[in-house]
């Protein structure tokens, strides 16, 4: 069974590959870099011993997706490859409605065109908006998107909804995760966009090892218990190995509504000052950070109830904040004796 991973050499796609190939499946990437680095194909070759092909290429580009999905014949597609910076987006709202409503538009014609199904897609916690009510499941309503990034997904969902609606026989799964974080054990693998890291946790090992002067606190005078936001943080390898049983479960018609829907989070919501004390507790580096306004796009809080997971799909982290917190520090320490 061939799968393909879009934005397969970018951080959760590249983990994702690792567990896939771990799992007995074929899989082919497709990625332009526009976020991550070719040496993500080299890190998952050395961890499994596969040399995964990938295809650099803009997927929101209808002619150069179409010539890809003309080359392979898939069973399936987990579909990562996205514009995901929450301020950016608020910055460039076209460019993000471009490369990511196109892309997954141009992913669903592909796998029609050649006859396959199984789409997981990969969406985002970020589409439950401010909810009234925490944790979030998957009946959670919908709010108004905080940043066009968000915006992005929810209508992703939509157009998956509606694919589904008018080809019964398509199957997908969307999977709403809220912050992945960490790296592959054997420090062969980890977050590395070629761009600035926006997200907390490469930006607190960033600051630790010296590479950033100081971080940012955006926002002291939330309605939480220290004024900053919250978050549930995910280890990637737990958030991979659940693309990989989503895809299972979709192979053997487990699904009973079309897409299905799943929550991925550990369920438990942790401020942005207690990450910060939660990594100076494990790496034993005191971080230099300062406190500063709220920042556009960001929601106040939001963390999950993954029993939906646990029981449908199988799926229970097994990953802490501490393992976490851990394996991002190791693969700092890596990069930095790689001269990154």
């Amino acid at each position: 069974m061939k799968i393909l991973v879009t934005g397969g050499t970018g951080y959760i796609g590249s983990h994702t590959i690792v567990d896939l190939i771990q799992h007995g499946f074929e899989v082919v990437s497709v990625d332009n870099f526009h976020n991550s680095r070719p040496g993500a194909l080299e890190g998952i070759e050395a961890i499994t011993g596969v040399k995964v092909k990938n295809y650099e290429l803009d997927l929101a580009d209808a002619a150069a997706a179409r010539k890809l999905f003309e080359s392979e014949q898939l069973t399936g597609a987990i579909h990562f490859a996205a514009y995901k910076l929450v301020g950016e987006s608020v910055q460039k709202p076209l460019e993000y409605y471009r490369n990511n409503l196109n892309s997954l538009m141009n992913v669903l014609e592909g796998l029609q065109r050649q006859g396959s199904s199984n789409l997981v897609f990969s969406s985002s916690c970020s589409v439950y908006g401010n909810a009234d009510a925490l944790p979030v499941t998957e009946k959670t309503p919908r709010k108004e998107a905080e940043s066009p990034y968000a915006r992005t997904k929810q209508m992703g969902e939509d157009i998956i909804t509606d694919f589904c609606r008018a080809n019964p026989y398509f199957q997908s799964v969307i999977l709403r995760y809220f912050n992945p974080a960490g790296a592959h054990e054997s420090t062969l693998l980890g977050e590395d966009p070629s761009d600035s890291p926006s997200n907390l946790v490469p930006v607190i090992t960033a600051v630790a090892a010296g590479k950033r002067a100081s971080m940012t606190v955006f926002g002291t005078d939330y309605p939480t218990r220290d004024g900053s936001c919250v978050r549930d943080y995910i280890h990637v390898m737990d958030l991979a190995h659940a693309h990989t049983l989503a895809l299972k479960y979709l192979l053997k018609d487990k699904a009973t509504k079309n897409p299905e829907l799943f929550n991925l989070g550990i369920g438990e919501g942790l401020t942005v000052l207690e990450a910060i004390r939660a990594f100076e507790e494990v790496s034993g580096v005191k971080l230099n950070y300062q406190l500063g306004p709220r920042r556009p796009g960001d929601v106040v809080a939001v963390y999950a109830d993954r029993t939906r997971a646990a029981l449908e799909l199988g799926w229970e982290p097994r990953r802490g904040v501490e393992e976490i917190m851990q394996s991002a520090w190791a693969w700092e320490q890596k990069l930095g004796e790689s001269g990154k």
